[in-house]
């Protein structure tokens, strides 16, 4: 697995090169990468020799300007994609829902992964049918070596770092069935980014900030010691007879304020920014969406 000794690593094209991909640190440790490169501003990445945030190499004394900013793992490399349903309290509380006592698992392929602004979010025909689109802010885990039947107590030796998702929901297909893999799984349906941070960084996922923004209007603002299933947990149920390979992600539920439970409801239509912050360091992810043709 790659080492802990990074703090913050980017996948990313330069601006230099719109040929290459590049993988490295952000020189500024505090910088929010995300909104940085939203805003135009210049953001210096010291150069890391692998080409895999799951094996990045060591630093090689170069740097580059972000000219592009990618998902921080491909879709080859994630594979099959766990994701939790109803892991906040605040949120069970507003879809009126008792609180589980298992975590609820779902699964999104890998062709459901997708980059940060500005490659497009995009709205399937089927959800523009009747405009059900939704956002979900969320903490996710990267996984960094294989896990299989892992304690609690020994889970986070198998936590590679967090980054930030959007879980888009298409609402309509999700309550037309019981099964939510198919509402949830469409193409592009979740991008991730902007940074990949180190446990070193952040030892304690629980103390982290989450909010959503639409069109800069915060909608969900909640803080991760709200969890149902805590990190430990969900990376040693998952992992129940089930290997987890390095580069798995685990997306850990929305918080409070999703668009279908408020009054009035609130959907994610093409035009739509839609921000996920997460701080401190792993910073803002941008989606803007656009309409499949």
């Amino acid at each position: 697995m790659a080492s802990h000794t990074f703090k913050r690593l980017v996948r990313f094209v330069p601006r230099s090169n719109p040929s290459q991909q590049l993988t490295g640190q952000p020189v500024d440790d505090n910088l929010d990468v995300g909104l940085a490169v939203y805003k135009g501003e210049d953001v210096v990445v010291n150069v890391f020799s692998g080409s895999s945030v799951l094996d990045p190499g060591h630093e090689t004394g170069e740097t580059a300007i972000i000219g592009r900013i990618l998902s921080p793992l491909t879709a080859n490399e994630v594979g099959t994609i766990r994701c939790i349903g109803l892991n906040y309290k605040q949120h069970a509380a507003e879809v009126n829902m008792p609180l589980p006592t298992v975590p609820t698992v779902f699964l999104k392929p890998n062709t459901s992964l997708a980059s940060p602004w500005p490659e497009p979010t995009i709205i399937p025909k089927i959800t523009q049918e009747d405009d059900c689109g939704d956002y979900e802010s969320e903490l996710v885990v990267v996984i960094g070596k294989e896990a299989k039947n892992v304690s609690e107590a020994a889970a986070m030796d198998y936590v590679l770092g967090y980054t930030a998702s959007n879980d888009v929901s298409s609402r309509s297909s999700q309550f037309a069935q019981s099964q939510w893999c198919f509402s949830k799984g469409f193409d592009g349906a979740c991008p991730i980014g902007p940074t990949l941070v180190s446990p070193r960084m952040l030892p304690d996922p629980s103390k982290l900030r989450l909010r959503g923004l639409k069109n800069g209007e915060v909608l969900q603002d909640c803080g991760t010691d709200d969890l149902i299933f805590g990190v430990p947990k969900l990376v040693s149920f998952l992992s129940q007879g089930t290997t987890l390979p390095p580069g798995t992600i685990i997306l850990t539920g929305t918080p409070a304020g999703v668009g279908v439970s408020r009054k009035p409801s609130v959907s994610v239509k093409a035009g739509d920014e839609f921000a996920v912050e997460i701080l401190p360091h792993i910073g803002t992810l941008i989606n803007k969406f656009e309409n499949e043709k």
